[in-house]
């Protein structure tokens, strides 16, 4: 199941998080973003108890993208241990969403 995080649960739900947190970063009118959430539904089930997926709105949300420089959606980005261990801002196919999210 993918989540909502907001500006204010971030800290607590991909900072503070005991495993990885990929966070994708979009928008209701991205065309991108909406052909990125049936992969993202389709990859979270196999990476359940090891990477948390989650998207932030940031039309709804706007502090949290505007701190880290968000210029264009989508983007993910993977956290562990609440740093940035890497990110990517166009689409995936699952094959290669999934080798990026088991790298961490």
């Amino acid at each position: 199941m993918i989540n909502d995080v907001t500006d204010a649960t971030f800290e607590k739900d991909v900072l503070q998080s005991e495993i990885p947190v990929m966070v994708d970063f979009m928008a209701d009118w991205c065309g991108p973003c909406q052909m990125l959430a049936p992969v993202l539904k389709e990859v979270a089930p196999l990476v359940d108890g090891k990477v948390k997926i989650v998207k932030m709105n940031i039309d709804q949300n706007t502090q949290v993208p505007a701190m880290l420089g968000i210029r264009s959606i989508p983007t993910m980005i993977l956290y562990k241990d609440g740093k940035v261990h890497s990110s990517h801002n166009s689409l995936m196919s699952k094959t290669k969403l999934l080798d990026w999210l088991q790298s961490v």
